[in-house]
């Protein structure tokens, strides 16, 4: 299929046409013009108001569900809120069941038969099923597709593990992601340790649960070089722990989820159980500084941490409620009442080199990977906005700025009906 993409404002720091208003025809997959006022019949048209596009953005931690929880979300409707959400890449998370711990899973999630213009980029755990005893086999995994490896939101708790990790991983490149958290200082807690859930009745998971993780995980990464990748951190003293690691030329790199960004422990007063999140929301000094940290550089790559939970699982008392919001469909809408639209591209595809995704530019010649948006207009989120089979959203009721219209890979494009 041939698509032309009319009068669309090119963000891309990386194509000459940045920041010009263009239009662009794809042919067999691939940019084959941009210019101004381009016309060919053979060609499928879409225009939409205030049109804004950039590379297909990527998100490296994508939770769904398939196999063995479909009831959360199946592979397919996942990849189609995903398209319509603007991701091109996702990063699959492998907490499912069979965990995703081996070569031919892998193979079979990279492969995924869809129409979608979202391309699965497999997560395979670090350990045999997510256990954290044996490593898994991650050799096998990267010649397959996988690009990383992780125990999906549990820490490693051996310290020789981790140093192992990362030094088998050398000798394919591999990234190692270690979740930050110390499970013998959080215990059994599920929200913040502070002055405001200590009032609501919580017990609460310090700081240094976090901290202590993240500082004895970069001790070990400055004793064995490798990659090593933190997902998800949540503390001001995290941020200014990875910033010092950086200093000293370690190849270390940090996610923040979009909710930690926007919520604070205050907004748990209302007993939503959608607000239960890990690592927990934490305190109003923290959100700045995780804010200052995208803005600073510190923090790496902003990430959805979209993950389904189904209503019997959700919609119970907090201390009954499993951990996890959806937040795909809502992600550019809430970064855009946080951050300028160049630094929100810029976050969103900075994953892609960090885990090694090809990221091609929006020029004549590259393969079509954009994602169209509109980085204005204001709108509440709502049931109807949820794409998901699960509706288990922090963010419903919130005002966001901008919308996404779709994406376009190579010749497939999924676009929403405006």
């Amino acid at each position: 299929m041939n698509i032309l993409i009319k009068s669309a404002c090119i963000i891309d720091s990386n194509s000459s046409f940045h920041k010009q208003t263009v239009d662009i025809l794809i042919k067999d997959g691939f940019i084959s013009k941009i210019d101004t006022n381009i016309t060919d019949t053979t060609a499928k048209e879409i225009s939409f108001e205030n049109l804004h596009v950039s590379s297909g953005w990527f998100d490296p931690s994508i939770a769904f569900g398939e196999p063995g929880y479909e009831e959360r979300e199946t592979l397919l409707n996942g990849l189609k809120t995903a398209a319509l959400s603007g991701f091109t890449h996702i990063g699959l998370q492998p907490n499912t069941n069979p965990t995703v711990d081996n070569s031919s899973t892998v193979h079979y999630l990279k492969n995924y038969p869809h129409t979608y213009a979202t391309q699965i980029e497999p997560i395979g755990t670090l350990t045999t099923k997510g256990e954290g005893v044996d490593l898994a086999e991650l050799f096998d995994m990267k010649q397959y597709g996988a690009i990383s490896f992780g125990d999906y939101k549990k820490p490693i708790k051996n310290p020789n593990l981790l140093k192992l990790a990362l030094q088998y991983t050398q000798s394919f490149n591999g990234l190692v992601q270690s979740f930050p958290l110390d499970i013998n200082v959080a215990g059994t807690a599920f929200v913040n340790e502070s002055l405001n859930t200590t009032q609501l009745g919580f017990k609460g998971i310090p700081s240094l649960a976090e901290e202590l993780q993240i500082a004895r995980d970069l001790y070990i990464l400055e004793y064995t070089s490798g990659k090593l990748h933190i997902p998800t951190i949540s503390t001001k003293k995290a941020v200014a722990l990875i910033k010092d690691a950086k200093v000293k030329g370690l190849n270390i790199s940090c996610s923040v989820a979009i909710h930690q960004l926007l919520f604070s422990d205050k907004d748990l007063e209302a007993f939503d159980a959608n607000f239960k999140v890990m690592p927990p929301l934490r305190s109003e000094e923290d959100r700045l500084a995780l804010i200052e940290g995208v803005k600073d550089g510190t923090i790496d790559i902003i990430t959805s941490d979209h993950c389904p939970i189904d209503i019997e699982h959700k919609k119970v008392v907090m201390h009954q409620a499993k951990f996890g919001t959806i937040g795909l469909e809502s992600a550019f809408g809430v970064l855009r009442t946080l951050f300028d639209t160049e630094l929100i591209i810029e976050k969103l595809n900075a994953g892609k080199s960090i885990f090694d995704i090809e990221n091609p530019p929006i020029s004549e010649g590259s393969t079509a990977n954009i994602t169209l948006f509109n980085p204005e207009g204001n709108h509440t989120f709502s049931l109807s906005d949820i794409i998901s089979t699960s509706k288990n959203s922090v963010f419903l009721g919130n005002t966001l700025k901008g919308n996404v219209y779709g994406t376009v890979s190579k010749s497939n494009m999924t676009l929403k009906s405006i």
